[in-house]
């Protein structure tokens, strides 16, 4: 009976111990739920401010990368600091039948010395198309380089042959000029200077129209400086016509007036010559020599 009892008191415990874990496990089971349903909820809030605040910035992919560009900026100022600005070759028009032109590498070419300003830059090359005293001055240039050279139309010209010099910053050819009364076609030569970059350029000298102009449209010249005084040379009309035989990219009218009045230039004979691609520049401008 003792036993028995023992027994009975021992299954009462088992039981109330069973029933306090099952009372127990609902509640345990309600926080948990809790817990997750608010983890649930945090995380929903969580991804809904995300795609708020995603909307409202700009679109990366289509905005200029302001830092990029900006460093791409300085390091393309870091590669071209110190280096110094190519100048392209440059003629200056200083009147008459004189010119100064300055090379992109510097080098300084005069051509029939005699009127103007701008005598000044140390002489590299110093042409001159024949003996009259308004293409020899070569007193006024007030320096010249230690290896400046002088290329007078004696030294282009000699038996008959017509010389080209290859100085490496430009190529110098001797081409006819003179047939006309003043000018003996033995004792005058014009110029072609072909400069590294392909550009070329005539300069006439003193002339009427030659046989060879034909031949100078073969050349592909892109400058072509035309006398048309009228009075020693070809008037502006021959000239206008030897323009279409040599057919050059621009044609500059020059040696348009025979010293009268010391301007080296003749407004209304500039703007009566005739051709395509025409440019007049007046004494003391500039003209940068491009292909």
């Amino acid at each position: 009976m003792m036993i028995n009892t023992k027994r009975i008191v021992l299954f009462l415990l088992l039981g109330m111990l069973f029933c306090v874990s099952c009372n127990d496990r609902p509640m345990a089971d309600a926080r948990d739920d809790q817990k997750s349903a608010q983890a649930v909820e945090a995380k929903d809030s969580i991804a809904e401010t995300y795609e708020s605040d995603k909307a409202s910035e700009p679109d990366k992919a289509s905005e200029p990368d302001k830092a990029s560009g900006s460093d791409e900026t300085n390091i393309v100022d870091e590669e071209t600091e110190g280096i110094e600005q190519v100048k392209p070759t440059t003629l200056l028009y200083q009147g008459h039948a004189s010119v100064r032109i300055v090379t992109d590498d510097g080098k300084v070419i005069y051509i029939d010395p005699f009127m103007g300003e701008g005598y000044d830059l140390s002489a590299d090359l110093i042409l001159m198309t024949h003996s009259h005293y308004d293409h020899t001055q070569d007193g006024l240039i007030k320096k010249k380089n230690e290896e400046c050279k002088t290329i007078k139309w004696s030294d282009a010209l000699k038996n008959g042959q017509y010389h080209t010099f290859d100085l490496g910053y430009v190529t110098v050819e001797a081409v006819e000029a003179g047939y006309n009364k003043n000018h003996n076609v033995s004792e005058c030569v014009g110029f072609i200077l072909t400069f590294p970059d392909g550009c070329k350029v005539y300069f006439s000298g003193d002339t009427s129209t030659t046989p060879s102009m034909k031949q100078l449209a073969d050349k592909d010249l892109d400058y072509a400086f035309l006398c048309c005084d009228g009075v020693y040379n070809m008037n502006v009309e021959e000239a206008s016509e030897c323009a279409k035989l040599i057919n050059a990219k621009h044609t500059i009218p020059y040696h348009m007036e025979p010293v009268k009045d010391k301007s080296g230039f003749d407004q209304e004979a500039a703007e009566s010559f005739e051709a395509l691609g025409k440019i007049i520049v007046k004494p003391g401008e500039e003209l940068e020599l491009v292909r």
